[in-house]
């Protein structure tokens, strides 16, 4: 198995959306062992604390997106703080809201680019979060990473996307829930994605696979999002935007365990854990084992045997 210098980012993110409590994320990580799991793999783990956003001035009450000014200032500061891990490991983005995506996506696709390699998102989300600061209709910024990593207009004030993810090199998988808005842009996009409907058909294994070949052909870095509304909310409840529906446990193991058998992960979020509305700790540790799986974690090694 791959041995990896894995590097924890707290990033107590809460502004990408009007329900508090993913601020608490990165130590709830923290507290259900998820350095302690990954060194028991063998893996090097630091931890570099918490980071905060670039100074910003708070928003004036009244405007339709909400904490604008603070979401923007989380951008910069992540964008710089992924790039600059990149150099020395495989970062670990500690959630936070998925707007913290917007900078960790931008930051390691700077760094993709400057080791002259694509970059490749896997977005695994009951949402497809592709629209614009103009097209949310809530105004919660939490709704637009891919859209804004992927060059899209409409973000005015945020840091400019040096390196822009083609649309092809996306892949969404888990999608349940998305507007019509934002079902025809995406329409009108090359981002591979595959809903729940899909996955019932046909499994999920096989989008993934496909996915992984792409990312492998063309010596891609994988950056991997994780989302705790992608799983189903029976077995993952501490989330503000539960969609019933989600992937099973075991669903959710076997993307990371194909991940893992792949080698081509680069860099994770793990996002959207609100610790306030979790049962004991639950929805973290299921996330801090899937974190896990993707890094090697198995019950049962699978070599090829021989049978006489």
């Amino acid at each position: 198995m791959t041995q990896y210098s894995c590097i924890l980012l707290g990033c107590p993110v809460d502004s990408g959306k009007r329900r508090t409590g993913c601020l608490m994320g990165p130590d709830a990580y923290r507290t259900a062992g998820l350095g302690e799991a990954l060194q028991a793999l063998g893996h090097k783990v630091e931890d570099r604390g918490n980071l905060s956003p670039a100074p910003f001035e708070p928003a004036q009450p009244g405007g339709k997106l909400h904490a604008l000014g603070e979401t923007i200032a989380w951008t910069q500061s992540l964008a710089e703080a992924a790039e600059r891990a990149m150099q020395d490991g495989l970062p670990i983005f500690l959630g936070g809201d998925h707007s913290l995506s917007l900078g960790t996506v931008a930051g390691v696709a700077a760094h993709a680019a400057a080791q002259d390699r694509p970059q490749f998102v896997l977005w695994l989300d009951a949402h497809s979060d592709y629209h614009t600061p103009q097209t949310s209709d809530s105004g919660n910024l939490h709704g637009t990473p891919l859209g804004y990593v992927t060059g899209r207009d409409g973000f005015e004030g945020f840091p400019t996307v040096a390196h822009p993810v083609p649309q092809e090199n996306i892949c969404i998988i888990g999608l349940r829930s998305v507007d019509a808005a934002e079902r025809a842009a995406l329409e009108e996009t090359e981002i591979h994605r595959h809903d729940m409907r899909e996955i019932d058909e046909t499994g999920i294994a096989k989008p993934l696979a496909a996915f992984l070949e792409r990312v492998e052909a063309a010596n891609g870095m994988l950056h991997v999002s994780l989302d705790v509304d992608f799983l189903d909310p029976s077995i993952a409840p501490a989330v503000g935007t539960t969609v019933p529906g989600g992937a099973t446990f075991r669903e959710g193991h076997l993307v990371m365990e194909m991940i893992s058998d792949s080698g081509l992960l680069t860099s994770l979020d793990l996002v959207e854990l609100n610790p306030f509305l979790d049962e004991r700790g639950r929805t973290a540790q299921v996330m801090v084992d899937l974190a896990a799986s993707a890094l090697g974690r198995r019950v049962f090694d699978r070599p090829t045997r021989a049978h006489s």
